[in-house]
Order: structure tokens, then sequence, then C-alpha cells
């Protein structure tokens, strides 16, 4: 066998460049790069120091063979034609890996099969003893690359991937895998930090990935000193002697390493749930007299190991995946940038985003970026010297300016934007001016009307497309889906600025701002979860206590649009039997329960809503005599013998469900739905219809038959009058 081997470092991609100059640094020789890994040649010795100290190579793999493949029979034969003997006993297991198509191969499985079988064929002895296949603990893993025509055979020196370190046996929702973290680390100048005695701190350090990979490099720990099971353990060109001299000169230098004085490395994590996991971590990493987790908010994020020492700051901020995701995040890298400016002055920073944009919104310049990929996720590495001549913040109000701002929200009066208004963009500012426009305008009104809850902003200038409604001293965000026709990115930027100046100008704390997307709702997606925080706030309307739940639903439980229609419904309801469909969480039926009504009937599909229902009521005192009754409203009404004197009827545009017969669309079964409730009205009854359908028609042939009175206009408020088409609403009788 040859003393030099060819050798392939694989990577995840992006991190080609880095594992280059560490190769080179390990003795990889004529070193070069390729997309998602590293090619070189080395010695033996070589090899089994990559394996044991590359902090950011997948899999070492040692070339066996490469030779031209037409088709799959010429594949088989190029691997036959390779020696196994020396390289695995006829007894012994195999696991093959198989990449790249082309010559006929289009099927890994196929490629792979062809592979074993030449390898099985060529080991077989006389008497039947054969190699098994073992794909999770083999002898030996074979891998072939197929790539333009050409079979490149190499052998995994690694057993499994290099980044698995070993420590983490417990890790949070969304990790870095260790060689990417390592590779973060690097790029941030980290061991340049670390050798001149600089501390490390990571403010949402979830595990602690970032703190252990950062100290087994401060320390001289190879990254994989402690596997036990390599690639090469039963390989039969394995050097034993050679391998444990290695092993040895690691164990010495770690024995060294950690014998120095400790560098100040410390963790913060908000959630308490990843405290001890991150802990565990840290013990098995052998780092435990080097490392320190605390739980701690983002908020009292203040690393000071002592009042001279810097160092440098590195965190993985959540990216967001789900619905509303960009206000907690937009505000997230805003106290991030804050707690830097106020707490790690002369610090250096990393941060290792995913949301680019957001990294802007820090207030503090990056002076150098590179991109990155975790996984299939394009991302940004931001370094940034936490200096004031890199801060693009203005001055923060003081005490007394913040306690004028909230005593002039508090009196529905505009809150002038001042010295944080340096924060926001020039729309961000435009934006912020229009929002303390209309607070006092409506803050007058609703302070008179006493309305707590209502609409603020309804997509008033079309290109920041939001309805920003309020809920006591809470804000609920609604984006609107952009057209086809606008820059994803430029929509991107409009919300964020919008987002940013929310606080501000309207003076509450940014933990107030919930956000979500509405977009066309078909069937019941409008009523689906899409959060479980299961958090709700009570609110006041009309002398009636309504919970909403501002995070978990689309829709809050409560339609601002219709507070004239409740509070109607509540003057008329005094002694009378009332019949609330569709009910949705029965806040009209609360109101005519506080109206007097001697009775009433909500009738809905959603189990969900109806217990949200019940608890509208009970938290009212109200819960004999009030009926809720889970049903298809149609099949309902088709089967109900009951009499009312008050309906109410707000139904969907459109709804499907497993639980009801056919499709509901307002438009097309309107008619025989007003036919079926007009049939339970009482004489001298009401019946009120309302629904939010854009383009919809009442059918002519309903007033022919009943006396029916177009009373949109006086159900519309003033916070909805700049949309006067948010409803239709009719009042209905009978003839």
């Amino acid at each position: 066998m040859s003393d030099r081997y060819e050798l392939y470092l694989t990577c995840p991609k992006s991190l080609e460049g880095l594992l280059l100059d560490e190769a080179r640094g390990l003795g990889l020789e004529e070193a070069r790069e390729h997309t998602a890994a590293v090619h070189g040649v080395a010695e033996l010795e070589t090899a089994y120091r990559l394996c044991l100290w590359s902090r950011l190579a997948n899999r070492v793999l040692l070339v066996l063979a490469r030779f031209p493949v037409q088709n799959a029979e010429e594949m088989y034969q190029g691997v036959h034609a390779v020696d196994w003997s020396e390289h695995l006993s006829p007894t012994g297991s195999l696991a093959v890996e198989f990449s790249g198509r082309g010559a006929g191969i289009d099927n890994t499985h196929f490629g792979a099969l062809k592979v074993k079988d030449a390898i099985v064929d060529r080991l077989r002895t006389a008497t039947g003893e054969r190699p098994s296949v073992d794909k999770f603990s083999p002898d030996i893993r074979v891998h072939l690359r197929l790539d333009k025509g050409e079979a490149i055979l190499s052998l995994d020196l690694s057993g499994h991937s290099l980044h698995q370190r070993g420590y983490r046996l417990q890790q949070g929702a969304a990790p870095l895998k260790e060689n990417l973290a390592a590779a973060i680390l690097i790029r941030a100048g980290w061991p340049r930090i670390a050798a001149g005695g600089g501390a490390l701190a990571d403010p949402m350090c979830g595990v602690g990935t970032f703190l252990v990979e950062a100290g087994m490099m401060a320390a001289d720990l190879a990254p994989n000193l402690k596997r036990e099971h390599w690639g090469f353990s039963n390989w039969l060109g394995h050097v034993p002697a050679l391998w444990n001299r290695l092993h040895a000169e690691a164990e010495e230098r770690a024995r060294i390493g950690l014998s120095k004085p400790p560098l100040w490395i410390r963790g913060y994590e908000a959630d308490p749930r990843l405290i001890q996991p991150g802990r565990n971590n840290i013990e098995r990493a052998g780092l435990g007299n080097w490392i320190r987790i605390y739980q701690g908010e983002l908020a009292t994020f203040e690393p000071r190991p002592d009042q001279n020492q810097t160092g440098l700051v590195v965190c993985n901020p959540p990216y967001g995946e789900r619905l509303g995701d960009e206000a907690s995040l937009l505000y997230l890298y805003q106290n991030l940038g804050e707690r830097l400016r106020q707490a790690c002055l002369n610090w250096d920073a990393a941060i290792f985003t995913g949301a680019p944009e957001l990294g802007k919104r820090m207030g503090i310049r990056s002076h150098k970026q590179y991109a990155f990929w975790n996984g299939a996720l394009p991302c940004k590495l931001l370094l940034i010297n936490v200096k004031p001549d890199q801060f693009v913040t203005g001055e923060r109000r003081s005490s007394a300016e913040r306690a004028e701002r909230a005593e002039r929200i508090e009196a529905g009066e505009a809150a002038p934007v001042t010295h944080e208004a340096a924060r926001l963009s020039e729309g961000g500012q435009m934006f912020a001016n229009r929002l303390q426009k209309n607070l006092k305008q409506l803050g007058k009104w609703a302070k008179k009307a006493g309305v707590e809850c209502y609409r603020l902003y309804d997509a008033d200038m079309p290109e920041y497309a939001l309805a920003v409604d309020l809920y006591g001293d809470w804000v609920h965000v609604q984006e609107y889906a952009p057209p086809r026709s606008i820059d994803p990115d430029k929509a991107q930027a409009r919300l964020l600025d919008a987002l940013a100046a929310i606080p501000v100008a309207l003076g509450i704390a940014a933990d107030k701002v919930m956000i979500k997307r509405r977009e066309r709702q078909t069937g019941t997606r409008q009523y689906e979860r899409h959060a479980t925080q299961g958090e709700f706030l009570q609110v006041n309307e009309g002398g009636v206590k309504l919970l909403v739940n501002l995070t978990d639903y689309l829709d809050t439980g409560l339609f601002l649009d219709h507070r004239p229609l409740r509070l109607r419904l509540q003057q008329e309801a005094a002694g009378k039997r009332f019949l609330n469909l569709f009910c949705y969480t029965a806040t009209a039926t609360v109101h005519a329960a506080k109206g007097g009504a001697r009775s009433t009937t909500s009738v809905d599909l959603s189990k969900t809503y109806l217990d949200w229902a019940r608890r509208n009521l009970s938290l009212n005192g109200y819960s004999d005599k009030h009926r809720l009754e889970q049903g298809d409203v149609m099949a309902w009404l088709a089967e109900d013998r009951g009499e009312y004197e008050l309906i109410f009827i707000d139904p969907p545009t459109f709804s499907n469900s497993k639980r009801m017969e056919g499709v509901f669309d307002v438009q097309r079964d309107h008619v025989q739905l007003i036919d079926l409730a007009m049939a339970r009205l009482a004489p001298g009854g009401v019946l009120y219809f309302s629904n939010n359908f854009r383009k919809f028609q009442l059918d002519e042939s309903l007033p022919a038959r009943y006396q029916v009175e177009d009373i949109s206009t006086d159900t519309i408020d003033p916070d909805f009058a700049r949309n006067p088409r948010i409803h239709k609403a009719w009042r209905i009788t009978l003839r």
C-alpha cells in the first residue's frame, strides 16, 4: 500500500475556505477547494490528525481508486478490481454510501447495491464466507461518488460525521451543528481573542454549543478526543501504534490546556428548560471549570467579567418560521443591539442570522459580513465592533420623557416622536406620524365613548398594508399579504419599518405588539390555531367583560367592526329570546344577556369557540338560561322548532368542515339561511344579518318577501369610517 493517500474532506456548504486553511495547517498537501469539500494528499498520520483535530470537516475520505465508468457493469468491475483483502476480512461487515448519477445509474440504492456486490464477490471464499452489511456500525464504510463519468471510490475514516463530538446528547429546538458553530467562532476571530485572554459571552446560548466549541479552542482540546469508534477502527490498513501516539499527544495537550487558568466564558438562556441540558453538555465536554450557564432574559444580559476585560459576544438569534414572528424578532434584534451598546462597549460581536434584514435593525453597523449556509437556509454572519462610532441610533429618552409620553397616550393624545425617531427610517417616521395623527383623532372619541378596543390604522397608506388595533395597552397588527407585483424584499422592509415605528409612536413596550399575516382565507383556515400560548386578555366593551387572544388565532375572538351591532343588540334584548347563529365566541350573546334577554341560544360548529363562548358568559356571571349548541347552522335550523324575538347572523364568507354536510358559501346560500332563520322568528321580532364579503349582493327576492332595511352606515363607528365596506348589515322583519 502507498505511503501517501489521496484524501477528500467533506464539510457543510460555505465552510470550504476555512476548512482549506485548517487542513493545510494540519498537514494536508496539494490542498485545493471544491464544493462542500477539500481535496489533497497526505500520509496516514495526517489523515489520523485530520480526524482527531478538524473542527470543520464532516468526514475524512481516503481514496482507494479512481476509474472511468460508462455503465453499471464497468462500475462493478472497477470496484471488484480493488484488493479488498487489504481492507476487510471475509467475515467482516461493511456499509456502502453512493452519490452522484450518470452512466445509466440514477438510483442511489441501485448504485450502492452494485458496489456492495462487487466487494462481497471479491471477498467471497471457497467456503462461502462473505462480509455482511451493517448500516449502523460496520467494520468499514465505503463511499463511491460518480461524477462526470468517473467513479471515486473511498474509505470513510471518520465513521459517523465528525461534527458529532459526543458531548451534545441534549439539544434545543433549532441547534447549530458543532462544525458550523466552530466556523462562526473562527470567522469572528475567537482563536485570536482567546489567545489574548479575552472573554466570551452568548446571550441566547440554548444548550451551549458556541460555549463548548469556544472552550475547546481556548483549552486546546481536540474536538474528537473522546470519540471511541472510528471508521478506521476495524480497517485492516489501520496502524494502531501511530494512532495511539497521536491520541496520546492530544490528551497531553488537553491536560496542559485545562490546567491553565480558565477564560471567562458565559452563556445566558431565557428558557429554564434548556439550562440543565446545557450544563450537562458542558460537563460531558470536560469544560465544567471553564464555562457557566445562567438563566436570564436578553433584557438583563450584561457580561462583566471585570471592568477592563473585553471579548466576543456571539449568538444565533431565532430566525422565525411561525406566523407573526416578524414583530417579536424585530424587537428581539433591537433589544440585542441596545444591550450591546449599553453593556458591551468595546467588545466584538458576531451575530449569526437567517434574517439579515433584521440585523440592520440593531442600531450598530457591521464592519464585515460572511455568507453561510445553515443546512438549506442561507445565513449571514455579521461582525461588529461595539464602539460609539458604529452606532446608528439616537439618544434614549429620559424617564421623565417616557412618563410624559405615557400620560399623553392614556389621554388619547399623540405623543411627539422625539429622540427615538432617529432610529426610524424615513418610511418608519412617516408611519409613526400617521399613527399619531390617527391616535389624536380617535383617542378622544374612544375615551368619550368608553371604548378601549378599536382600530387605529387600516392600510391608510397603501405601501404600509397593515391593520393596527388597540386592545387596551396591547397592539394587534395584521399584515395584509402584499400583491405579487410587490418586491418581497421591499414589502418585508416596509413591514419592519412599520413594526419599529409602533412602539415609538404609541409609547408602549415592544413586547405588547402582536403581529399576524392576513391572507385570503378558505374553508376554516381563519379559525385554525396558529400558536399554542393560550394567553387570554380581558377587555371591556359596553359594560361587559370579554376574553381576547392576541396570539393563537388569526382573529382575536372579538370582531371590532361589529361593536355598534353588539351594542344595538344589548339595547334591544330586554325580555326577548335571542338566537346567535355562527356565534363564534358569543360576544353578541354576552351583550344580549347584559341587555336582559329572557334566554339566549348560540350555535357554532367549533367546540373550541363554544368553549371560549362559555368562558365569556361565565366571566360575566351568566350560565343558566344560555344554551350553547354545537352543530352545522343550516342543519340545526332545519331541525329547530324554537321561536325567537331577536336573531343575529354573522356568517363566514366560506366554510367547510368534516362535521358539516357540503360547503357553506354566503353568496350562494344566504337566501336559504335567512329563510330558515325567518321561519324561527316570532311575530314582531327582528333579525339582523351581516357579513364582510366585499362583493356580497343581497338576493333581490328577499325584499319582496320580508321587510329589509340596509343599516350598514349606522353600524360603522369612527374607527372604521375610513373603510365603510368593512361589513354590510341589514335589519329584516316579517311583513
